[in-house]
């Protein structure tokens, strides 16, 4: 927000060829500057045409980002810091027309229509080993941070195979065995524990 702010007064000023942009984040300044997706898009667009036109008006004209970290304590950098962290003026980042919000719409919507068939299913009634947390709620399955139940059982092959087992009732337990080999016994093979 510090370079979007000083940096569109800086344009306007006629008979400027020149401008260093003195900050401690060339990322940010970089940011502004590439055109790709990102959270500062609406900064980038906001800026775009103005930079656009400042280029246009003479061959000469450069922008220059000179970094100078935080820790150097300059007295001209604590200052504008300051007036920053003091300015109640934030944008609200993602904004509803940047192409991140659209994206994690999207997202969201889609992950909510596969949660709302998954729990609907009608084979996942009878296939499907439901787990709950702590306060007793069904979990629901998730792609994110590795997903539902991947972080509780670790990434070991073995027992995440067993564990998908368990979980889709796909392995030697009778209801297996019946839905599959249905002319086969499914007592348990020492005849006596019920299964």
């Amino acid at each position: 927000m510090a370079i979007h702010t000083s940096l569109i007064p800086a344009i306007e000023i006629k008979d400027i060829y020149n401008i260093i942009v003195i900050t401690d984040s060339i990322a940010a300044g970089r940011k502004i500057l590439e055109f790709k997706v990102n959270p500062l898009q609406n900064m980038v667009i906001l800026l775009a045409s103005a930079i656009k036109s400042f280029f246009n008006k003479d061959s000469r004209n450069k922008i220059y980002f000179w970094y100078c970290p935080s820790k150097a304590e300059w007295s001209r950098h604590k200052l504008v810091n300051n007036q920053v962290k003091a300015n109640t003026c934030f944008p609200t980042f993602p904004s509803k027309e940047s192409h991140l919000f659209s994206q994690k719409k999207e997202c969201d919507n889609i992950l909510c229509k596969w949660q709302t068939s998954f729990a609907n299913s009608i084979k996942k009634d009878h296939y499907f080993l439901n787990f709950k947390d702590k306060k007793q709620k069904v979990i629901k399955p998730t792609y994110a941070k590795g997903g539902s139940w991947l972080l509780v059982i670790g990434f070991t092959n073995s027992l995440c195979a067993r564990f998908t087992c368990m979980t889709t009732r796909h392995t030697s337990i009778r209801e297996y065995k019946q839905r599959f080999f249905p002319h086969l016994p499914s007592s348990c093979l020492c005849g006596e524990a019920e299964v």
